[in-house]
């Protein structure tokens, strides 16, 4: 009877794995940032992510025109970073195709022009904030419509707790922001947090990787879609203050927000090779 007694008895309950923790269980091969063996190889690798972010954003539409603009600071020049050339559209961005600008602007390296509002908001984002790798900006169907409320983003999704007491709101419009002191009120207001919503403009995101940069810039439009459509159906009951918190930091972080756009960058990647050129 002792030993049905003890066949019986359930199994220790096996250690699970977290995949924003520094747990990895043994055998199983988990994604990692990549560790460079020089500048030129970070660098090399920099532009192909950033070159894909932009095709990702054509793959989401997040095209207009001539507006939008992802950047990534140099890893060598760190003053400097790279970023679209202007009118050139998302899907056709290759690495050859990219910028490099100081933050005098001054083109360094690259043979098109590039948006007068694209360097006066990046260059003052990048010197505002060493910790900034990438930032990510388009005038995106859901954020421009979100952002003519002038509020910031109610914790009413799992998509909305990622940006929870870390996205600013500049609840002010001037006009396109072409000057540098547009770039520098944007800069002052996101202060140490991934994005910031301008009215009547659009949301900016910023992260430690291109991947990030972009992940954040993706979530945060579906998460402004969710909001507008459940505030149409009703009264959507927000996320209460220590969930929302928790939810943050497990999705929010800048490992996940890395991690998060993996499985999409590497479609880009295998898919539009030609993206390398």
């Amino acid at each position: 009877m002792q030993a049905e007694q003890q066949s019986a008895a359930p199994a220790a309950p096996q250690a699970k794995s977290n995949m924003f923790l520094d747990v990895r269980p043994e055998g199983l091969t988990f994604p990692e940032p990549p560790v460079f063996a020089s500048k030129e190889a970070e660098r090399a690798h920099l532009k192909e992510r950033l070159a894909a972010g932009m095709r990702i954003f054509a793959l989401y539409g997040f095209d207009a025109g001539v507006a939008g603009h992802i950047s990534a600071r140099d890893p060598i020049l760190t003053d400097h970073f790279w970023v679209n050339p202007l009118a050139l559209h998302f899907s056709r961005v290759r690495v050859s195709d990219l910028v490099l600008v100081d933050h005098e602007g001054n083109i360094v390296q690259g043979r098109h022009p590039v948006n007068r509002a694209a360097f006066a908001i990046h260059s003052r984002i990048h010197a505002a904030r060493p910790d900034v790798v990438a930032a990510a900006h388009s005038h995106s169907r859901f954020g421009t419509t979100f952002a003519s409320l002038g509020k910031l983003l109610p914790p009413i999704s799992q998509e909305a707790c990622a940006f929870y007491k870390d996205h600013a709101l500049l609840d002010a419009f001037h006009g396109v922001a072409s000057e540098l002191s547009e770039g520098e009120l944007i800069a002052q207001t996101l202060g140490e947090k991934k994005a910031i919503i301008c009215r009547h403009h659009g949301h900016f995101t910023v992260g430690q990787s291109v991947e990030a940069a972009v992940n954040w810039y993706i979530r945060m439009e579906r998460a402004f879609d969710q909001y507008l459509l459940a505030n149409a159906a009703g009264q959507p009951l927000e996320i209460d203050d220590a969930t929302a918190l928790l939810a943050r930091r497990q999705i929010g972080s800048p490992r996940a927000g890395w991690f998060g756009l993996q499985p999409l960058m590497d479609k880009i990647i295998a898919e539009q090779p030609d993206l390398r050129d």
